[in-house]
């Protein structure tokens, strides 16, 4: 039956498999080159953004005081953030406590945490953190709703619409697990107060667990990638990017101007960056104010992040193409960068080109010799890829074999998600908070030394077998 059916159906399918598979790996490559060739113009000709952009210090004045600093907001939107821990360290914590100690005046400076918590116990712990900040002076305002509609795109929705933030000219966004030094706003800030035309100033993740295990150094490759490169060179070129969500400071008018938060997809960061851009407001990314973030270190909980990140761009993209397509404020060369590069190539062809080209169509032609595969499109462009690849994390260089196959491996999760996103299928608007452990992991280890508590701190992080 096989060799029967093998000769008019089997081959001519494959040999077409081929044939698209090799066009999006062109596609992809190309991108790629075109972005390691632009990312090592910016990094050896570019002006940097202090110097792009109209960029100075506020200080506070002798007679004036703090006046001439604007309000800002910071918005720490929570759920349910408890991790299997002891010794009581809690995620929630870091980020309140480092939101609290940012150097910015008083009097000019307002923190709301954004609490849909459903566990009470969880809600009384957060609030009395806040309550314990609150008696050091600080400005900080516990939130909840009745309903978690809208998820985060609805939390922060509803706390700009608070009496307070409504005197507030910019709002920061951190996630819970997200802790941003002292300086970040005086660093930010300038960018927005001097330059009218810029809504968004983005700083970059540094990741504070990435020495956890192999699955958080997998990870810390592929997103020092999207970071040191993508992010760089959209900033760079077209003053556009993919807001990240968290670590970056907005310009309220400019949310307002782009239509607020919505929750149509799970992506609400990426939506608003979209619309406002094509509304004709500038972003900055500033590579070296990072703050410290953390990578889910369970596979669970990253394989739900991956769904979420996959699904959501090809969903917005699916109702915002034509609306990209028909905007006039955004010139031709922009609406190309934003349509086929930002979104078709590399949340959409990266994602299926990996899974169909190396993980299904490359194996079968081993079983149909008939089919030939030019050792380019299975060899060289691959490697080339994979090199351009590594490039935002050469300490990890040695651990690329490692990083195909875990990629290959996700690919299948992602391109699911990809379509479930392009159809609109069930799970397109499905959101799991992913799950951070904080500093459990090192507390694991250290508590490990000391005999007395080393049986307790393992009992409690202790995996089922069954996610194993």
């Amino acid at each position: 039956m096989w060799e029967f059916i093998k000769a008019p159906l089997i081959v001519p399918l494959l040999q077409l498999g081929v044939v698209i598979c090799l066009i999006m790996s062109l596609m992809l490559f190309c991108e790629r080159v075109y972005m390691g060739i632009v990312i090592v113009l910016v990094k050896l000709f570019w002006k940097k953004p202090e110097e792009r952009y109209n960029w100075e210090a506020l200080e506070e004045d002798m007679e004036s005081g703090s006046s001439n600093f604007p309000a800002v907001l910071i918005q720490i939107p929570m759920f349910n953030e408890r991790f299997p821990c002891f010794l009581d360290e809690q995620v929630y914590k870091l980020s309140i406590g480092a939101a609290s100690n940012l150097s910015w005046p008083a009097d000019r400076l307002v923190i709301q945490v954004l609490d849909d918590s459903t566990d009470p116990e969880i809600k009384q712990m957060v609030e009395l953190e806040c309550q314990r900040w609150a008696s050091k002076g600080v400005n900080i305002r516990y939130q909840i709703r009745e309903t978690r509609g809208g998820y985060k795109a609805g939390a922060l929705k509803e706390g700009l619409k608070r009496g307070y933030a409504k005197h507030c000219d910019y709002v920061a966004i951190f996630d819970a697990d997200f802790q941003p030094e002292p300086d970040y706003l005086r660093r930010a800030i300038p960018f927005l107060v001097n330059n009218p035309e810029i809504a968004l100033v983005q700083g970059r993740w540094r990741f504070v667990n990435s020495n956890e295990c192999l699955l958080t150094r997998m990870q810390e490759m592929s997103l020092d990638y999207h970071f040191t490169v993508e992010q760089e060179v959209g900033s760079a070129t077209h003053a556009f990017f993919g807001f990240n969500g968290t670590a970056g400071v907005w310009r309220i008018a400019a949310i307002d101007d782009a239509g607020g938060w919505k929750d149509r997809t799970t992506v609400e960061d990426m939506d608003l960056a979209v619309r406002a851009s094509l509304r004709g407001w500038k972003f900055v990314y500033l590579g070296d104010l990072q703050v410290k973030s953390e990578l889910p270190s369970t596979f669970k909980a990253f394989r739900f992040q991956q769904h979420r990140w996959s699904c959501g761009p090809a969903n917005l993209f699916r109702k915002m193409v034509m609306e990209i397509v028909r905007n006039q404020k955004v010139r031709f060369w922009k609406k190309v960068y934003v349509i086929y590069s930002f979104f078709f190539v590399r949340k959409i062809i990266a994602h299926m080109v990996t899974f169909i080209f190396y993980c299904v169509v490359l194996p079968l032609t081993i079983l149909v010799p008939e089919v030939q595969v030019p050792i380019w499109g299975a060899v060289y462009i691959p490697s080339i890829i994979t090199i351009l690849n590594s490039v935002g994390t050469p300490r990890s260089i040695h651990l690329l074999f490692y990083w195909i196959l875990f990629e290959n491996v996700m690919s299948l999760h992602r391109t699911k998600a990809t379509l479930i996103g392009l159809l609109g299928a069930g799970r397109a608007n499905e959101w799991v908070v992913t799950e951070k452990l904080g500093n459990t992991l090192q507390k694991v280890a250290d508590a490990a030394k000391n005999k007395t508590s080393a049986a307790k701190a393992i009992k409690r992080h202790r995996f089922k077998f069954a996610e194993r």
